[in-house]
């Protein structure tokens, strides 16, 4: 099982080492991104690498800097690590100055002298078998390339960077539940911050949900400031994740979540969690999936049929173009995506491509990239724009798609063993 975990999880998060070092400026037109650091690591006395995978035994709080090379030197969803050190800012990622929180006090006024107008907060939480300076600058990365306005606060937890330390980074990430209570408590108490957005990949999202679950039964509910909470390929026990929303109560945030049926690494977990189905790789065509998400309120963007991102297909969210600006212009924003604004097509999947050229005058069936979603209101609103085009889909689509039932609609799209028979005549 370990050999099968390190051949599938290798490429998750290696990166270089001791990078962190300081280089006080960087090149004109690169860009910046400021934020804070929370974290539960041990600290390493080390300047290139000033937090280990170990657990620290109180929260360290810190301003990193983080430069960005000119558009022209990388592309979106991309980390461009230095090949040596001092890294080159023209062409790498660096990291321009770090500097001590000292307090609670002193968090709340970094927080109000970097809050923007809107006073919204971008909580991001990282995932298994990533260092410090990988979650600093696949943060960083996410901020510049998705263009939010939000003010961006990295909450990192012990994990020791090793495909081999599953079951302790597991830990960690209970380990850190409270940590992440107290600076979530934190930021809600703080008059500028408005509303609260938290994203969380892969093992992060445990944390994220427990902490957050944590708070509720603590408090009575979730702080309503916590508005949205997106989880990118999560690794939870789908029966565990819907206890921990009972827990919540009625008044908890928005949840989007994104799954990908191809998630290779989710495959490994599911393997040594006792083959129990992980939340980040369930099948939306499946109506009993469907209807148990719908009845929460969850939004889920499928992104099984997008290519590209890491091999591993488990950071689709962060290295897609598409998603990674998607997540800035809506999901951030604390906005809902629905399937009017992915559109029919998109619904439909690789099915409905096929014949987009033949209904394109009807705008709502365009479709830029490959994202399946279901929202709580998706059943009625398929429903309707099936029947608002009415004979011109129903050219377009023939006997590939029944219109009279949008249930029946998007299971046959989906490839429902049941419905391909029914229309073939068997």
């Amino acid at each position: 099982m370990l050999t099968l975990l390190a051949a599938a999880l290798a490429g998750c998060a290696t990166a270089p080492t001791a990078v962190m070092a300081p280089i006080g400026q960087t090149v004109p037109d690169a860009s910046i991104v400021s934020m804070m650091v929370a974290t539960t690591r041990a600290a390493s006395g080390e300047i290139g690498e000033p937090y280990s995978g170990e657990r620290g035994e109180a929260v360290n709080l810190n301003e990193v800097v983080v430069s960005i090379p000119p558009a022209e030197a990388r592309e979106i969803g991309d980390v461009q690590w230095p090949k040596k050190l001092p890294p080159d800012p023209s062409r790498d990622f660096a990291t321009v100055s770090t500097s001590p929180i000292a307090d609670v006090a002193a968090t709340r006024d970094w927080l109000s002298g970097h809050m923007e107008r809107n006073g919204r907060l971008l909580v991001f939480v990282h995932g298994f078998n990533n260092r410090y300076e990988s979650a600093v600058y696949r943060f960083a990365q996410i901020v510049h390339d998705s263009g939010t306005d939000a003010t961006p606060l990295l909450f990192t937890w012990p994990s020791r960077g090793s495909v081999f330390a599953y079951g302790y980074d597991k830990e960690s990430t209970n380990y850190s539940r409270t940590a992440m209570e107290a600076m979530l408590t934190t930021a809600s108490e703080t008059r500028s911050v408005k509303e609260i957005t938290l994203l969380a990949h892969s093992m992060g999202t445990w944390l994220t949900v427990e902490s957050l679950r944590q708070m509720a039964i603590r408090k009575g509910r979730v702080p309503p400031k916590i508005t949205d909470v997106i989880l990118a390929a999560p690794d939870l026990d789908i029966d565990v994740f819907r206890q921990q929303l009972a827990d919540m109560g009625p008044d908890r945030p928005k949840f989007t979540i994104f799954v990908s049926r191809d998630d290779r690494a989710l495959k490994v977990s599911r393997r040594i969690s006792g083959n129990v189905d992980r939340l980040g790789q369930v099948d939306i065509d499946d109506p009993g999936i469907r209807e148990q998400l719908e009845a929460e309120g969850i939004t889920v963007l499928d992104l099984s049929k997008l290519r590209g991102g890491d091999r591993l297909n488990h950071s689709k969210f962060a290295e897609s173009p598409q998603v990674v600006q998607l997540l800035g212009n809506r999901l951030i924003a604390g906005q809902t995506i629905t399937d009017q604004d992915i559109g029919l097509g998109a619904e439909l999947g690789a099915t409905a491509l096929s014949v987009t050229n033949t209904v394109g005058s009807a705008a709502g069936v365009a479709v830029s990239v490959p994202i399946a979603i279901i929202d709580p209101s998706t059943r009625q609103s398929l429903d309707d724009q099936v029947g608002r085009f009415g004979e011109s889909l129903d050219n377009s689509l023939g006997g590939l798609v029944p219109l009279g039932n949008g249930r029946a609609q998007r299971q046959c799209a989906a490839g429902n063993s049941r419905c391909q028979s029914e229309s073939s005549g068997r």
